[in-house]
């Protein structure tokens, strides 16, 4: 049992030194993600159809929630295992989230990074990963797998 507890933690940790090596090759770092993170919540906060659904759920707290978005964008570039945090169930009690919110998401976040982010590669690795999230997020939010029943269809 304590051999297979060391090669774990072994595998753990090439695992976090290959992600530190692919980021830091993008020129993607700690300091990046928070610039992106403060960007892009920034203009979340303007936004005319997203400002309204993330005010009416974080007034008061927009500073917790953009530390809890740094940590998440941090675990998910370096796989460091630092975000505990459950997306799916804290998106699942907010207020006018729709489907149609999530293009506006991303539209605003690829604004966020071609004004941020210099490097090509680093975009391509945050916009991807950023399609990742949100499309997991609206797959487990709103799908009905009964909606692609044939014999449901009319």
């Amino acid at each position: 049992m304590e051999n297979e507890l060391q090669a774990r933690a072994a595998q753990n940790a090439e695992v976090r030194n290959r992600a530190d090596e692919e980021m830091y090759a993008l020129g993607i770092d700690r300091a990046l993600i928070s610039n992106v993170v403060d960007t892009f919540y920034a203009r979340v906060v303007e936004h005319p159809e997203l400002g309204p659904v993330f005010n009416a759920r974080l007034t008061g707290r927009w500073s917790e929630h953009t530390l809890k978005m740094k940590s998440f964008w941090s675990a998910v570039a370096f796989r460091d295992g630092t975000y505990g945090g459950k997306p799916v169930q804290a998106h699942l009690s907010v207020a006018n989230l729709t489907p149609e919110l999530f293009p506006q998401w991303l539209e605003l976040f690829e604004k966020t990074l071609d004004d941020v982010v210099t490097n090509e590669e680093a975009k391509v690795w945050f916009m991807a990963t950023a399609q990742r999230i949100a499309q997991s997020l609206t797959l487990s939010l709103f799908y009905n797998p009964a909606l692609d029943d044939p014999n449901r269809r009319s």
